[in-house]
Order: structure tokens, then sequence, then C-alpha cells
């Protein structure tokens, strides 16, 4: 079945979705002209989510339906490049519907039909019928369709998806500069929209706190777009002498005390990533710190990390939401360089390395399986997730896939992270679970519901004993039939996300941890992340999935972050 007009379940619209999308998102609705040309169904439903639209098969239907009508040369192409620090750029192109589209109607719907079966023959097509159906969206353009929705759809639909295909690469690879090169109006459009008070100005403004230069966009002749350009990075493997490691995530701050690859101590620390003073992180994560690397036997020799958000090549805390009340001026000030202060003021000036930790997960993994092409994705608070190359080296990419782009059903969930719908946080992570729990039968007080402010805030305390109430629903056989379909529904959402990862990526093995995969839940996830690949990407059903090993639960992303440093 496919969309033409969204209809939510009314349960669904008030426990699951609806509530968190009214909290946030400001996000213009799909036009219903867009609507007919990318929402589908996928082939592998998500039990509790009936109406969730996965990006990936969004493009597809729409590259399908561009696909029929190129034939009527109403088909341009439109270039953009994002470029980041250092010369790396990302390089993408879309096929869009250029204004020209509306040419044919604006004679009329019976002048229209003449041309475009006049066309048809011209051009030695066989179908006809085809041919209509693709420039009318109907084989009966004189009577079944508004000539004002078929004139429009087309364009309508490029300009939505090129904003989301541009916005989904800013995430995933961080960019400085969005450049745009193809049809006037829709690169126009598109620049409008990057732009501030545009509906990506939420992009605008966030980039320039991660590179600390001006963000801007331009339009360009072809000629003038950069090549596609990367510059992966290598880091050390080895995690030789006395180290110690840490972890900044948005509940505790986790660190290890590591000799020659041998973890000796670990512990977590709690804090309030709310706080709003710098000096207050410094103070906690310093603390955690000194308290482990007292239980080593000699003196330290390297520090590593990981942290969510955006952390530069020289371990910059340039944009990381643990730390999301700090001032903008005081953030860049005292938070950007606290990595680097604290090796300097701290542990006497011993490297570091701090990288995001979704690729701490993937190099951990690849180090598990001893090999790589791995895709790790962390489904702990929100979605951490990094890609290793088959040589162990690492994309530098930002890597904040929470943020892209993953469900266009129009009224999927917000977040209080982003102004957008149907962001990856809210599938593959912590979040994904308790907005499903009052669907999934899990017996919820009244601050866990969805629509509560508790769950509806930047604290994801209540989101913990949320999932606690989940994994003992799954545990009792009264409730279990009902709470699996909430892993159900997230392994059907990781199927489609791990294909949407292959559009860039050369995908070969997923890794999946977590708190939300502890248990029978991961399996089940699994088994339908599967069904997914299998059903509606089989070029992709070789992809292999892992979970942790014991040691590596126990210590090997602490190991793997160890070592990040090498040693001159």
């Amino acid at each position: 079945a496919i969309f033409v007009q969204l209809k939510l379940t009314p349960a669904l619209s008030r426990g699951v979705t609806a509530a968190m999308s009214i909290q946030t998102c400001t996000d213009p609705m799909m036009s219903q002209a867009a609507m007919k040309f990318l929402l589908t169904r996928p082939s592998v439903p998500a039990p509790l989510d009936p109406n969730f639209c996965p990006f990936v098969l969004s493009k597809r239907k729409y590259m399908q339906r561009v696909a029929d009508s190129s034939q009527l040369g109403a088909v341009s192409e439109l270039h953009f490049a994002v470029e980041r620090p250092g010369g790396c750029v990302g390089r993408d192109k879309l096929p869009v519907f250029a204004e020209t589209h509306e040419a044919f109607f604006q004679l009329g719907p019976r002048a229209g039909l003449e041309m475009v079966i006049l066309v048809g023959f011209q051009m030695g097509c066989s179908n006809i019928c085809g041919v209509v159906r693709a420039a009318f969206g109907s084989d009966h353009p004189c009577g079944r369709n508004s000539r004002d929705d078929v004139q429009h759809y087309g364009f309508d639909a490029s300009v939505f998806l090129a904003g989301e295909c541009i916005r989904y690469m800013i995430w995933q690879r961080g960019g400085l500069k969005l450049m745009l090169s193809g049809p006037a109006k829709i690169c126009e459009l598109l620049k409008a929209a990057y732009s501030e008070g545009g509906k990506y100005a939420f992009e605008a403004t966030t980039m320039p706190k991660i590179y600390g230069v001006p963000w801007s966009v331009d339009v360009v002749k072809p000629e003038e777009l950069p090549a596609s350009k990367d510059e992966p990075i290598v880091c050390g493997k080895v995690a030789s002498g006395c180290r110690i490691a840490f972890d900044l995530g948005k509940s505790d701050v986790k660190t290890v005390a590591v000799k020659d690859g041998e973890v000796l101590h670990s512990e977590e620390t709690e804090w309030d990533v709310t706080n709003p003073d710098p000096q207050y992180h410094y103070d906690v994560i310093v603390k955690a710190m000194k308290a482990t690397a007292a239980k080593l036997p000699g003196p330290l020799v390297a520090i590593g990390g990981s942290a969510t958000g955006a952390v530069s090549a020289d371990s910059e805390a340039t944009w990381c939401d643990c730390f999301p009340n700090v001032a903008p001026d005081v953030y860049k000030k005292r938070v950007v360089p606290i990595f680097n202060d604290i090796a300097k003021n701290e542990f006497g000036g011993v490297p570091i390395k701090v990288i995001n930790d979704g690729e701490v997960t993937a190099v951990a993994g690849s180090q598990m399986i001893g090999e790589g092409s791995l895709f790790g994705i962390s489904l702990g608070s929100s979605e951490g997730s990094g890609y290793v190359y088959a040589d162990g080296s690492l994309t530098g990419w930002i890597n904040e896939n929470a943020y892209n782009p993953f469900d266009l059903n129009p009224e999927g969930p917000g977040n209080v992270w982003s102004p957008h719908r149907g962001d990856a946080s809210m599938y593959l992570g912590q979040r994904a679970a308790t907005r499903l729990a009052k669907t999934g039968g899990v017996d919820l007080p009244e601050d866990m519901m969805p629509d509560h402010p508790n769950m509806n805030c930047a604290s994801h305390v209540h989101h913990a004993q949320c999932l606690k109430k989940i994994q003992a629903a799954m545990k009792d056989p009264t409730t279990e039939p009902q709470a699996r379909k909430i892993y159900e529904s997230i392994g059907v959402y990781m199927g489609y996300a791990v294909a949407q990862y292959c559009e860039y990526l050369d995908i070969k093995n997923v890794l999946i941890l977590g708190r939300v995969t502890t248990g029978l839940g991961g399996d089940i996830m699994m088994e339908f992340a599967k069904r997914v690949l299998v059903a509606d990407f089989p070029e992709l059903a070789h992809i292999k999935f892992h979970t942790p090993t014991e040691h590596m639960k126990r210590v090997g992303q602490c190991v793997a972050a160890a070592a990040l440093p090498e040693l001159k």
C-alpha cells in the first residue's frame, strides 16, 4: 500500500508520535504534492509504528518516478558539495524535476495529453499509457487528478528530498560550506532553506559551533564544484604501557585504567550534563580520571577518550552535546579545549586522543571480529555510530548520525535536540524504546507516558527508568508477547538504517551494542533487521550482524579507546 493522504492510527498518534512532535518540531509539513512522490510502506512493517516511512525507501521510490518521467525531458540534475576543513569535500547529486516539469500541464489537460502522446511516439515509446502515467500520475489526466497537484508534485518532492539529502550529508560528514549547482529555482530555494530563518537554520547555526568559522551557501557553475575528497584517520591500536581512558556519556563518565592492554580498574561517575558551569564538568572529569589513574602501577603515558558529539582531529570538543547548557562564548573558551587542557594541566602533558563515541564502538568491534568494513551502532541514550574501513582507518567524518533524516512520516516524532521530525535518534536508541513502551503494553506511571514533560526534555533519567520497565515486561510471560513488538519495531528501524548507511559506505559487518540491546531484545532486533535486508535489499543480505563478546562488553571499548594515542 502507498500513502496518498497520511492517516495515523488515533492511539498511535496520541501515544507515540504526535506528543513528541508538538514539543520541539518546527519543520513545515510536507506538502500533499510531495507526499504522493515520497511516502511509501516498507515490505517489513514496524509492528508498533504503522506509518513508519524509511528515508531510504522514499528516495528509492522517488528515483523510480524520476526514471519513469525522464523520457519526457522534465528532469534535470542538482549537484551539491559540502566542504570540510582541510579541503575535504562530500559530493553527491540528485535528479530533480526542473521548472519545465509544468510545461505539459500549462497547456490544459487535453492539449497536455496530446503533447505527451506525441512525444511518446516521437521517442518510439511502445507503452504510451506508461508515458501518460509518468507525466500525469494517472492513466486519466482529464478526470482523476487535480491539475494543480499534478503540475507541482514532482518539483515539490525534489525540493523536499534534496534538502533532506543535504542534511544527511552534513550530519554524517560535517561541513562549513554548502555549494549548489543545478536548476536556478531549486538552488534558490535550497540556499534560502540553509540560511538564517530557513528550514535548516539549525544546521546553519550549528556547523559554525563545530568548525569555528561562519557557515556559507553558494550557488556555483558545475565546473566550480570541488571534487570529492576524504582523508581517513589512522589511530593507535595497541594500548602499551600505563594508560587511562574515558567515555563521556549523557548519564555518566566512564573511566578505566589499562596496562599493556589489560584493564586493571574501571568505574562510572554520574554527572549532570545540564549544568551550565564548565568548571563543574572539568572537575567531575578530572576527579574521575585521577581516581582511576591512581590504580596504575607505573607512570601514566597516554590518555584515550570518547565523547558524544563532534570531536576534532586535534581532540577538541568542537560540539559535544554533553555540555548543552554552557553559554556559546564560554563553550568556545572553556569547553572546546577541555580535553587538551586536562592532559596539559592535570597529567603533565601526556599524549591524548579523543574521538566520537560511535567511532570507538566501530574500532572495538573491528578488533573483536578481526576485520574492518564494520559499522558500529550503540543504542544507548541516543544513537552513537561510526565506521571502520577495511584497513582499520576511520572516516574523519563527524558521524553525528543521530541527527540524520530517517523517517519521512510527516507526523513522525520530534526530539529535544533538533527542530526536525524523524531524526534517527528517536529510532536507534533508548528513546526509540520508551516512545513505544505504552503501545508495547508496558505498565507505566503517568510521568513515563509519551506525552509527559519528563519524557520530552533533555534529561535521560526517566527514559533509563522506563527502559528498565520494558526489560522487566520482557521477562513476564503475560506481557512479553506485546512487549517484544518494541524490539521487533526497533529491529525494523535498524534494518532500514543499515541500508541507508550503505549508500555511502561499504558495510560488510554491523556491530550492535548498548543498553537497549541487552537481553533477548538484542537477538530480536537482529532477526528483524536481517528480514528487512532480505525483503527490500537482497543485495545487502550478506551483511553480518555481531554483538559484543563478554570480553568486549567488559573492557573491549575501553582498551580500544586507551590505545588511540600513538606513542612516539
